[in-house]
């Protein structure tokens, strides 16, 4: 495991807000969805994957649990666009500053209008990427969402 706290941590801190940190092996490569939940021990609906999307220049960050699908319409109608799609993963570093399987919604190189599904609302914890592959940090959904000014919103595909 890797030491050392994460930018993501850092602003936590720098904002006085309370969270835990949750580490888990990636060595077998399972970096994604509720094999990280099932690491971390945590119920896969607390534990959520933060997905960035574009519409045209205009990028958008949505912050969904991991055992479900974005809705992207449901996103775009959230971010005001007609159409949104995914960000490609070969520019993710490039506009985040982060890596696949560490993406957290705190700390990219712009504060990007983020949207969170509203089933993290009722939730007192949810774990995201603390930054880092192999981190993940605990944190309530409302201080979550005023660190990064996101705002809660229907996201996820319904069966």
């Amino acid at each position: 495991m890797q030491a050392g706290k994460t930018n993501a941590m850092r602003i936590l801190d720098a904002k006085k807000i309370p969270y835990d940190i949750f580490s888990y092996d990636h060595e077998d490569g399972q970096i994604h969805g509720t094999a990280v939940a099932d690491k971390i021990g945590q119920p896969a609906e607390q534990v959520f994957k933060t997905l960035v999307s574009h519409s045209g220049p205009n990028i958008y960050v949505f912050v969904i649990p991991v055992g479900e699908e974005l809705d992207l319409k449901k996103a775009a109608k959230a971010a005001g666009e007609k159409k949104i799609e995914m960000l490609p993963m070969k520019d993710l570093l490039k506009w985040t500053g982060y890596i696949r399987g560490g993406c957290s919604p705190v700390g990219m190189k712009k504060l990007y209008p983020t949207y969170i599904d509203q089933s993290a609302e009722s939730l007192e914890m949810m774990a995201v990427s603390a930054g880092r592959v192999g981190t993940q940090m605990g944190v309530a959904p409302q201080q979550l969402a005023d660190t990064v000014s996101a705002v809660f919103r229907e996201l996820i595909k319904q069966p």
